[in-house]
């Protein structure tokens, strides 16, 4: 963990906005960029990990609706699901009554890439958590709210 001490001032939120969303960017992307790095197959990129992740939390999908969900194009989204297939991460199942429809799902291999990547990254933030005093603990518990509420609009 990095030592150094940001003394730089904290934007006023009530009198400067820009400044405020400014520095909140900055920190919100560099803390995704390391959770990022905290995962369980580093050739993995970020987008093949988002369609195993979606197929966790979601269940399975189409392709079409994988595309949707991850706002890509369809042959996008092709190219991924059949790289991850090829790896062996996810599997596709033709539709008995439409042999034209394929659900696309994870594999037990994928399950396992998937849950691995979510203990590295709990991992680096309880650890991160563990190094902060109780009230930095507390003022990040009450942001996660907020945060929640601004990535939800």
């Amino acid at each position: 963990m990095n030592d150094r001490v940001d003394e730089s001032p904290l934007p006023d939120l009530n009198s400067d906005h820009s400044a405020a969303a400014s520095e909140l960017r900055m920190a919100t992307f560099r803390l995704a960029r390391r959770l990022r790095a905290q995962r369980a197959i580093d050739t993995m990129s970020d987008g093949q990990f988002a369609v195993l992740a979606a197929l966790t939390v979601h269940g399975a999908h189409t392709l079409g609706q994988l595309a949707d969900r991850e706002r890509v194009t369809a042959p996008s989204m092709n190219r991924t699901v059949s790289q991850l297939e090829e790896a062996g991460y996810l599997t596709r199942i033709p539709d008995e009554i439409d042999r034209r429809r394929v659900t696309i799902d994870l594999t037990d291999l994928g399950r396992r890439i998937v849950d691995e990547t979510v203990r590295r990254r709990d991992a680096f933030v309880e650890e991160a958590l563990a190094e902060l005093s109780p009230e930095e603990r507390q003022v990040l518990a009450r942001a996660t709210t907020i945060m929640r509420k601004v990535a939800d609009r």
